[in-house]
């Protein structure tokens, strides 16, 4: 069946009846306002201000059943921007009272600003007002609620992009720092966070140390950390650098500190780092199709786990088109008349999800057989460009996944047989 958008925007349009009173929530820190239309967009009753507790919420909810009650509607609809997290709390409280919640994206907001007053000015009251008349038009997104699981996924990952962001900070740091005091090391060590040259680092924080010692207590002390430690010869290519490093010999104090500071960073992030990804694993475990899509050679627990954790629970897509518009990987255009605009990707949605499905098809086009067979298909004989392929394979892994999700099915690469024989 060919996926349509446009019927999914007409769905969203007559999801709002004449008995709907529809709310939109202008969301802030502390304090957040909202303001209420019926159907055809006619303001009904005052501003509200209230407060982010349960309090402020319990007014809400008054608020807007005494809405209701005076102009006879029958049920609510809220609306709100996703600014930053503090619409959460309010948007589940909401759920659990059985009122719909949705979001608007606040770009289109931005754009429809001036439709009420034909001005540019902004406040929350109008901001609100604007929310809500884009709930009214159809101009929303669902929010459906997450499960456990789904949600500890997007917890996680979450965290481990921050864990990364700091080991990659310390590992910069740290190479700068041998850039400065020991540039040397690397004609022994390549990687300056590779074993051999972190144990360096902690034993023989500068040249001077190593000058006055013997090749074989450097090899004595590197057994003190490693199981299997480098030789005599390392040892004293490594004694011979350190006599005529060109390092700075100045505030070496300072320097020292400084690295066992870094250090110390970086073996933190590494333990948090694993300890995340152990938990994620887990986490994996508990979703029913998670091992099926990690039958495609190719996709890692953590690519996977980054896709699960920014979109939610995949068979709840009705197509794969509809997870890449959640990802902002959908196709925009710019034509009038006779003149035609570029064809580019919108990035309208979780850049997140479009990194993780980014990476995960660059795995599979090097790891899989099926994929990279496609991908070859695509450049030599179709003579599309290498990127446009990439992101039409990106489409393709998604509409897998959601189809995998949706029946809990393994993945057949039998059904890719038609597609990878023409590139064979």
């Amino acid at each position: 069946m060919k996926f349509k958008m446009q019927d999914k925007q007409n769905q969203l349009i007559e999801r709002i009846s004449d008995k709907h009173l529809v709310v939109g929530v202008d969301i802030a820190q502390q304090f957040h306002v909202a303001r209420a239309v019926n159907f055809r967009g006619i303001v009904v009753g005052d501003p509200l201000t209230f407060e982010n507790n349960e309090d402020g919420f319990t007014i809400l909810l008054k608020w807007i059943n005494e809405l209701k009650r005076i102009n006879k509607l029958n049920t609510a609809i809220v609306g709100m921007e996703p600014t930053g997290h503090y619409w959460i709390n309010l948007s589940k409280w909401l759920f659990e009272q059985n009122i719909d919640v949705v979001t608007v994206n606040p770009y289109h907001v931005k754009r429809n600003k001036e439709n009420r007053d034909n001005t540019q000015s902004k406040s929350d009251k109008k901001d609100a007002l604007v929310i809500a008349d884009m709930v009214k038009n159809g101009y929303y997104a669902i929010v459906r609620p997450t499960s456990e699981s789904f949600e500890q996924l997007r917890v996680l990952m979450s965290n481990r992009d921050v864990i990364v962001k700091r080991l990659v900070s310390s590992i910069n740091q740290i190479n700068r720092w041998v850039d400065i005091v020991f540039p040397e090391l690397r004609q022994v060590f390549k990687d300056v966070t590779g074993k051999g040259a972190i144990a360096t680092l902690r034993l023989f924080p500068t040249p001077i140390e190593l000058r006055s010692m013997q090749p074989q207590n450097v090899v004595i002390e590197w057994k003190s950390l490693m199981k299997r430690q480098p030789g005599l010869r390392k040892a004293q290519l490594l004694i011979q650098l350190a006599k005529r490093s060109i390092g700075t010999r100045q505030a070496l104090d300072a320097y020292k500190f400084h690295l066992q500071q870094l250090l110390e960073e970086y073996d933190l992030a590494t333990t948090q780092l694993v300890r995340v990804e152990e938990q994620v694993t887990e986490v994996l475990k508990q979703i029913p199709y998670a091992n099926h899509l990690l039958t495609i050679k190719g996709i890692s627990e953590i690519s996977l786990a980054g896709i699960l954790g920014e979109a939610g629970d995949l068979s709840g897509f009705a197509h794969g088109n509809s997870l890449l518009r959640h990802a902002g990987l959908h196709l925009a255009e710019a034509s009038s008349g006779k003149w035609k605009g570029q064809i580019v990707i919108s990035k309208r949605g979780r850049s997140r999800l479009r990194r993780f499905l980014y990476l995960a098809t660059m795995s599979l086009v090097m790891n899989n057989p099926e994929f990279k067979a496609i991908h070859t298909l695509n450049v030599k004989v179709k003579k599309i460009k290498k990127m446009k392929s990439i992101m039409k394979l990106v489409g393709k892994l998604a509409r897998i996944f959601v189809g995998l999700a949706k029946r809990n099915e393994s993945y057949c690469p039998e059904k890719l047989q038609p597609l990878t024989s023409l590139a064979a």
